[in-house]
């Protein structure tokens, strides 16, 4: 039986941060890829400050039973995920290779992320609980958009390397 509770749902979040955290930290150990080791290093240090803002909260919510106000930066910024996205990194990356599955299953890991903190963000009355999770959506979309250009890039080189298309 699924719990909903404002503590459930934060444990609940806390584990889903801890997993991405320790996915992506091992997919970074295990690259070939100096590039693609950079991506899901960062990718992992942002999920340790969702872990360690999530638990703050959580201690907080347990004292209190309410919400503190989200003091962190509400503005999410890939810029520095953009400027990661280079040439060279895409070079670096079959579109059959391990990293390239690694990407794959960190889009699908991203997409539950932003479910769950989109739905809480949704049925929250709290206004902080609300803003809080509203937050932690929109951070990990900017994730999911930097995972999802990489994969339509190799993609698509796949395409012209192997002559798919039809002109």
């Amino acid at each position: 039986m699924e719990k909903n509770t404002a503590s459930d749902i934060l444990k609940t979040a806390i584990l889903l941060e801890r997993r991405g955290k320790a996915f992506y930290s091992t997919i970074a150990k295990q690259t070939r890829s100096a590039a693609v080791r950079k991506i899901f290093t960062m990718m992992a240090e942002e999920e340790d400050e969702h872990i360690n803002f999530l638990s703050k909260q959580f201690a907080h919510y347990e004292k209190t039973k309410s919400f503190q106000k989200n003091e962190e930066n509400n503005q999410v910024d890939d810029t520095a995920a953009i400027e990661i996205l280079t040439k060279e990194i895409k070079d670096q990356i079959s579109a059959a290779s391990f990293e390239a599955a690694a990407i794959s299953a960190a889009i699908d890991f991203e997409n539950r992320a932003i479910a769950v903190y989109s739905e809480r963000a949704e049925k929250a009355t709290d206004p902080n609980e609300k803003e809080m999770y509203q937050m932690l959506a929109d951070w990990e979309k900017s994730h999911h958009h930097l995972l999802h250009r990489l994969n339509e890039d190799l993609k698509e080189s796949v395409w012209h390397d192997n002559n798919f298309w039809p002109f």
